[in-house]
């Protein structure tokens, strides 16, 4: 997973839903984006001081709301449908932020430069599918 580390669980009367509860944030909030595998089952309960049945029912409620899809080979991945951006965009989306960040760039002016090469974009191709 690269995203931060999820924390410590820490409502003892339902661990997996806590569990769950953190994932859950880190795809609709968009820090896990399609397609991103989440940690094993076993690493997750071992990151988090729990029984690995605990993580793998969180996984399973995780499964049921749509927001992963578990393949044997492939592990648990972020489904398609439940990321707010394709894995590949968030991808490009840290990579500009540690770019900018290690330049000093201040945020707002990242996001003002992103809204305007947006825009511009999107008008120079609104003339070509008309």
């Amino acid at each position: 997973m690269t995203a931060q580390p999820i924390l410590a669980a820490t409502d003892e009367t339902s661990p997996a839903l806590d569990i769950y509860r953190q994932f859950r944030g880190l795809i609709v909030s968009g820090q896990l984006g399609a397609n991103e595998r989440l940690p094993t089952v076993r690493q997750t309960a071992s990151d988090l001081g729990v029984a690995p049945g605990t993580a793998a029912r969180a996984y399973k409620l995780l499964e049921q709301d749509g927001l992963v899809v578990t393949r044997t080979a492939a592990g648990t991945r972020v489904a398609p449908s439940a990321a707010v951006l394709p894995g590949s965009v968030l991808r490009r989306v840290r990579d500009l932020v540690a770019a900018a960040a290690a330049a000093g760039a201040e945020p707002e002016d990242v996001i003002d430069v992103v809204r305007l090469v947006w825009r511009a974009t999107a008008e120079g191709h609104a003339g070509t599918t008309s």
